[in-house]
């Protein structure tokens, strides 16, 4: 990193410690595919390393006036990203824990109908959220989501920018996870997991 390009960075936090939305702009186009290509080598995920993105980058919004203290941006979005993927990390695990003992539970009183009567609940309840996001979210998250484009696709179908088409996602499933986890038990939620 050249002298100019650290006074740049050095200017940019100090505006970002007023407030100014612009100078966020610029560093979060700048960091934001580094911190997708190190926490996506961490989660193998991409759905989960757009959230570290998002995560991270929100923080360093969040900090405000704190911002100037930051003297390597770069290893203090490392850092954060870092810290980020290893939680999703181990509430990953927690979660494949409990479902691996909710289902060894399950095996031992198995019965398919009550499975297939959740599971159609599940998605029923899916699908009522899904119809209760904004007209842009939901067009963002069937075109992804549901028949899998990438985001430079969908942005491209919709005539909007591949970052916009991110936020999108990543509120529509925000959303749809909030409110299937207040309308189903605990029981179905596990199985829903694997929906998302």
């Amino acid at each position: 990193m050249t002298i100019k390009s650290l006074l740049n960075e050095s200017e940019l936090l100090a505006k970002v410690a007023e407030g100014d939305q612009r100078a966020f702009t610029v560093l979060y186009e700048k960091y934001n595919p580094k911190i997708f290509t190190f926490a996506f080598r961490i989660l193998q995920s991409e759905a989960l390393a757009e959230e570290v993105v998002q995560e991270t980058l929100l923080k360093l919004w969040q900090i405000g006036p704190q911002a100037i203290r930051i003297s390597h941006l770069d290893a203090y979005l490392r850092t954060t990203a870092r810290n980020r993927s290893i939680d999703l990390l181990r509430r990953q695990q927690l979660a494949l824990k409990a479902e691996k003992e909710l289902s060894y539970e399950w095996d031992e009183s198995h019965n398919e109908t009550e499975e297939r009567i959740i599971l159609n609940e599940t998605k029923k309840i899916l699908q009522e959220a899904v119809a209760l996001l904004p007209e842009q979210h939901k067009l963002v998250y069937q075109l992804c989501h549901q028949e899998g484009l990438k985001y430079e696709q969908a942005a491209e179908k919709l005539n909007l920018s591949a970052l916009t088409v991110q936020t999108y996602m990543k509120l529509s499933l925000r959303f749809l996870r909030k409110y299937v986890r207040t309308h189903i038990d605990i029981a179905a939620v596990l199985i829903v997991l694997k929906l998302f």
